[in-house]
């Protein structure tokens, strides 16, 4: 298992703009079943939309997911889901995990990733000891986007389905480093 310490948000040295649009991440949630069996008792997803901030007086991410993915509904039954963030070399793996769905394929297998896992009053967490980065969050607010709600109207191209993404802000809660 790989050495990870703990840091406070404000200690990230990595830009979060290139973290997330360039690098991307995989975003992870699990129920409280004790196996780690990727699309089973958890979940992964790549993403590469989401930020990171302040607000309520609290560090947070964000994230989007749309309802059709399988780690959608993982996120709606845990209160924990975590970011993990990988080097390069894992590029095929976040590819893999963008393009196929837990329901098929155990993700965690077929891209050589190691799930670690802990669980708490509020929820289970699992992140991959492969990355270098992990943010253990816990939801604050979750909404849907709305048509009607957007300002500039160029943005709905990203939804010709009409299968807008749910927003979840997240407090975070622990940030790991790989050592």
């Amino acid at each position: 298992m790989a050495n990870f310490k703990k840091i406070s948000p404000e200690e990230i040295k990595d830009n979060p703009f290139h973290l997330i649009g360039k690098d991307w991440m995989l975003v992870t949630s699990a129920n409280k079943d004790t196996s780690l069996l990727c699309g089973k008792d958890y979940n992964t997803m790549t993403a590469s939309w989401g930020g990171v901030g302040v607000l309520w007086n609290k560090p947070v991410a964000y994230v989007f997911i749309r309802p059709q993915r399988h780690t959608f509904a993982f996120t709606e039954e845990n209160d924990r889901m975590t970011l993990s963030f990988f080097d390069e070399e894992y590029r095929s793996a976040l590819t893999f995990c963008g393009r196929n769905s837990g329901r098929d394929f155990d993700k965690a297998k077929e891209c050589s990733l190691t799930p670690v896992s802990d669980e708490n009053n509020f929820g289970k967490s699992v992140w991959f000891d492969e990355a270098k980065l992990v943010l253990k969050v816990r939801k604050l607010y979750s909404e849907f986007l709305s048509e009607k709600a957007f300002l500039d109207q160029s943005a709905l191209g990203c939804y010709s389905n009409g299968d807008y993404h749910k927003m979840y802000i997240c407090e975070i809660e622990e940030v790991l480093v790989r050592e």
